[in-house]
């Protein structure tokens, strides 16, 4: 793994002195080479000992293993074929556009990287087995809901029975008739709103499974989980963060979608037939 990919992946799991180390590497990796620990040190004012504990976190021996590492990887980087080593490298000439594509490539590969293959198919299997015995409640509260109604949507194309709310007092009320091999997936961005996890506390009583939907950060939300989805997205503009969150969010559930329609012949011929209905309904 890259380690610039590494060092974006898990960010918001860092303290703020990390943070600080993080976003100097990710912003100065091209001049990394010339900058010793205690150099590096001196530019942040922090410790270098902070410096040395902030590499060997992240797995490397120490500074130099960390330094020899990036230098390699933007050695790597062949024209753009690496879009991480190539936006922290830093190429004046970009057009603002052609940074975002890089940024938003960036966020969905360290989402990636902390979803493993087994946790998207176990989300798969547990919304598949829920919509051939049971319900899928979905629930997001303000942006968070755009996510949320989209992804109740395309279940629903695929037959899949669900129950979405934006209300909590309405679905605290749905979860009532929930039982086992139901699901309630919960969209929240940052998994801190009291109401989603008395509502996710409710549902575990009930014997269903809770599947949330949150930022790669610790959050109550996310402790509630059987199985968490996470999402790595991060800049310091404030115009430009939450683009990368909806991108790497997007591309997370599309390969749970596609899970969903691979191997199920059911499935995809109740999309078909779905998809034909909406176009004739759609037709003058």
């Amino acid at each position: 793994m890259s380690p610039l990919v590494k060092i974006r992946s898990e960010r918001d799991q860092m303290s703020a002195v990390e943070r600080r180390i993080a976003d100097f590497v990710l912003e100065n990796a091209q001049l990394l080479r010339d900058y010793s620990s205690q150099q590096l040190a001196n530019a942040l004012g922090i410790s270098q000992s902070s410096v040395v504990k902030f590499t060997q976190k992240l797995g490397f021996k120490g500074y130099p293993d960390l330094k020899y590492s990036v230098g390699e990887a933007i050695a790597r980087a062949d024209n753009g074929d690496a879009p991480e080593e190539a936006t922290a490298a830093g190429d004046p000439g970009d057009t603002p556009a052609g940074q975002l594509w890089r940024r938003k490539s960036e966020a969905e590969e360290a989402t990636r990287l902390i979803n493993p293959p087994e946790t998207i198919r176990a989300v798969a299997a547990a919304i598949g087995q829920a919509g051939r015995a049971g319900k899928v409640f979905i629930i997001g509260l303000g942006e968070d809901d755009i996510y949320a109604r989209n992804f109740a949507l395309r279940l629903s194309l695929l037959g899949i029975l669900t129950v979405h709310n934006f209300d909590t007092a309405r679905m605290t009320a749905n979860v009532s008739v929930a039982g086992p091999g139901d699901v309630l997936l919960v969209f929240s961005e940052h998994g801190n709103h009291p109401a989603l996890c008395k509502i996710s506390r409710y549902f575990r009583e009930r014997r269903g499974q809770v599947i949330t939907v949150t930022r790669h950060t610790a959050n109550p939300l996310r402790t509630l989980a059987d199985i968490a989805l996470l999402v790595s997205a991060h800049d310091e503009r404030p115009y430009i963060q939450p683009l990368l969150y909806q991108s790497a969010l997007q591309h997370l559930l599309d390969g749970v979608f596609v899970l969903l329609c691979e191997g199920h012949d059911d499935r995809h011929a109740q999309l078909l037939a779905n998809l034909e209905r909406i176009q004739s309904m759609l037709e003058p």
